[in-house]
């Protein structure tokens, strides 16, 4: 007999369940996130017979080295950690048409001709679409498997008889179980097949990717509790129209988190890219004012980027700032500086910065590249194209160290860069690298003479 309809309210960020509506969630703190869902069991399963879990000794436990899959890709690869764990469950979000489901179905593709048992589970698209798409990318060996369903129930019970060892679930905002009544995507749904999906993969060994739809604050959609449940969270970022792809590691149970892998959106599918420095930097405008070439790192890898700025005379009575890739209220800052300590009179001028190429950096090392991009945009004074600058900068206009100066610099050698601007901290404590010049500064006032 089903039972009544029950009214439960939900924190649409941290999946906290209450009887009644609340302004302030007692869980996050989070206010106005609480929605109303209506929720009704049909019916239990009937729960098999379950030996007692018995506590281990700590020390009795061996810890062996954990077998990867490799993905066939080494940018994916890189930002997993080295492969594939075993037993993993990992979510992927991203964008509309960002290429979520051909980056996935390019590593199966892979996994299958390595004679790996692999299921595409799809709550979106026809066999025929899936297969469309696949075509595209390349052929497919007998051990990919392919499986359109949304009901919960009958997806787990494909997913023991077939035992593949890798499952991809597009997309978990359509799954839904029977014995909860609301609909596909809410936050109830979303949480028991999750869940699902999360005793399958740990109890069954098999590594389970979910992509998730993205909202617009460019989150997941759904309660963040499906980003603390799984093992690893990878958003794809980059503009759909662009052809530039970033594959960004933000939370990795298994590696560094902060990882980013960039691809190239191309006809026959997503390709890697060896060298982001020098693609970033292509098209890079010479003899501009307003125009530096900084180094930021992503994880463990150094990559050098342009920034790009604007100052000119406002026209309006409020002068009008805007970023494309940056902290918003960072620029300002380091604005306010550039008046107060280099008495610069940039209040009345509207000010663009955007940082070519698409990426999005809120590292306090480009700081000074923020500064001397301002500074030279206001001047009209080109900077050398050959000088590469990071350091942070601070209230009173110093120049503060940053973390992995070695690195940066020498990632600058490697593209020929023959000039490095940077915190003279840094230069103290750094091996001397041949053939670049380092050059180190206390402050940006110091820094701007170089403009």
């Amino acid at each position: 007999m089903a039972k009544k309809p029950v009214t439960v309210f939900f924190c649409q960020e941290c999946g906290h369940e209450s009887s009644k509506w609340m302004g302030q969630c007692p869980a996050c703190k989070k206010w106005n996130t609480f929605a109303e869902e209506r929720v009704s069991v049909k019916g239990s399963k009937a729960s098999s017979v379950r030996e007692e879990p018995a506590p281990v000794n700590i020390g009795l436990i061996s810890l062996n080295h954990e077998e990867r899959m490799t993905t066939g890709l080494e940018e994916l690869d890189r930002v997993l950690g080295g492969g594939i764990v075993k037993g993993s469950l990992t979510l992927v979000g991203g964008d509309p048409g960002i290429g979520k489901s051909t980056l996935l179905l390019q590593m199966c593709r892979f996994l299958s001709n390595e004679g790996r048992r692999v299921l595409y589970i799809s709550g979106e698209e026809s066999l025929k679409q899936i297969k469309l798409r696949a075509v595209r990318i390349g052929e497919f060996q007998e051990s990919m498997l392919l499986l359109c369903e949304t009901n919960l129930s009958m997806i787990e019970e494909a997913i023991r008889r077939a035992n593949p060892e890798v499952v991809i679930i597009d997309s978990i905002q359509t799954m839904y179980q029977e014995e909860v009544s609301s609909a596909p995507g809410s936050v109830s749904q979303v949480r028991e097949a999750t869940n699902v999906f999360l005793q399958l993969a740990k109890g069954l060994g098999i590594s389970i990717f979910i992509v998730g739809h993205v909202t617009k604050e460019g989150t997941v959609a759904g309660p963040r509790v499906l980003e603390h449940m799984v093992d690893t969270v990878l958003y794809f970022e980059g503009d759909r129209y662009a052809s530039y792809r970033i594959l960004r590691g933000v939370k990795n149970r298994f590696g560094s988190t902060n990882e980013i892998g960039v691809f190239e959106m191309r006809r026959e599918g997503l390709v890697e890219v060896e060298n982001p420095s020098e693609y970033m930097l292509s098209g890079k405008p010479v003899g501009a004012s307003g125009s530096v070439v900084v180094c930021s790192v992503e994880g463990t890898r150094p990559i050098l980027i342009e920034i790009q700025a604007l100052v000119c005379r406002t026209n309006f009575g409020i002068p009008r700032r805007q970023t494309t890739g940056t902290d918003f209220n960072r620029v300002n800052l380091l604005m306010a500086v550039l008046e107060k300590r280099l008495n610069l009179q940039i209040g009345d001028c509207d000010a663009y910065v955007n940082i070519a190429g698409g990426m999005k950096i809120n590292e306090p090392a480009i700081d000074l590249g923020l500064v001397m991009a301002i500074a030279s945009s206001f001047k009209n004074r080109p900077i050398d194209e050959k000088m590469l600058v990071f350091g942070e900068v601070g209230l009173s206009g110093e120049v503060r160290a940053v973390s992995m100066a070695q690195q940066r610099v020498q990632e600058a050698k490697k593209l020929g860069y023959e000039t490095v601007l940077m915190p003279r901290v840094n230069l103290e404590g750094m091996d001397k690298i041949s053939g670049i010049r380092a050059i180190g500064v206390g402050g940006v006032g110091e820094a701007i003479e170089y403009i």
